[in-house]
């Protein structure tokens, strides 16, 4: 099965962000890809404004994810990303959406609110509370995580002890001193932790590093972006997961109870 992340900077109004997400999609899925992740928090960004994306918060029936289901509509292909959908009044929750087939098949807010290096997503995010439920494509069980989630190897863990073969992680890593290098190192982390493919997809600009990545089982790095707009692309497999696991069956070996996250 073929994956890919896209990655793009995100820009201040929504209309220009749904139409760079719809031609990631069309470029994808043109090239056979079945499973896309796009990177987080897609409705708007500006640096001046670190509020604006969820000023501008839509509800999944807004107008960002109908031009996307437009597009999903067209063809097979699983798309994942994510955008602020309202909460109470002034606040959001952090949502990943994953669409089919111009449908929305899964949601999931994220969990782990970015509280950590002078940022604090809580001031105007709410944390959600349920891991979501694993997606099937094409018999492929992929578990949904976002961008900070990467620093909390538990939920990483749960989602692979369901069953989980990939993990997604649409994200938008800030950068900082020595933040590539959390990247690139929690990613390999997280793979071989779980004994999962990952597919990172990082929003690029002044922000953020971009640098989305799809790694395999094995914390290899099969795939990666730098720090402009990108489509990268990978092939995945089951079996691949299955003979990474008979030499490194860290799931079975394991010595304590599953974690109780929630």
């Amino acid at each position: 099965m073929l994956v890919a992340a896209g990655q793009f900077a995100v820009a201040s109004v929504w209309e220009k962000n749904a139409e760079t997400c719809v031609s990631l999609m069309s470029q994808a899925a043109e090239n056979g890809v079945s499973l896309l992740v796009l990177p987080e928090a897609l409705l708007a960004r500006d640096d001046r404004d670190p509020d604006l994306s969820v000023k501008s918060a839509q509800l999944l029936e807004g107008g960002f994810l109908r031009c996307l289901l437009r597009e999903s509509a067209r063809n097979t292909m699983t798309t994942i990303l994510t955008i602020h959908v309202p909460s109470t009044p002034g606040r959001a929750f952090n949502m990943q959406v994953a669409l089919c087939e111009g449908k929305i098949v899964a949601h999931y807010a994220k969990l782990h609110l970015y509280d950590a290096f002078s940022i604090q997503e809580s001031r105007s995010v709410d944390a959600g509370d349920t891991i979501a439920p694993l997606l099937d494509v094409e018999g492929i069980k992929v578990g949904l995580m976002t961008c900070y989630d990467l620093r909390f190897p538990e939920l990483a863990l749960a989602l692979a002890l369901q069953g989980a073969d990939i993990l997604v992680l649409p994200a938008a890593w800030v950068r900082g001193a020595l933040k590539e290098h959390h990247w690139a190192t929690l990613l390999a982390a997280r793979a071989l932790d779980s004994t999962c493919y990952i597919v990172a997809a990082g929003e690029c600009g002044n922000k953020n590093i971009g640098q989305s990545r799809i790694v395999d089982p094995f914390g290899v790095t099969v795939a990666a972006a730098a720090e402009t707009p990108a489509l990268i692309m990978a092939e995945v497999s089951a079996e691949r997961v299955r003979q990474v696991r008979a030499q490194l069956p860290v799931l079975r070996n394991r010595r304590f109870a599953p974690p109780q996250l929630l």
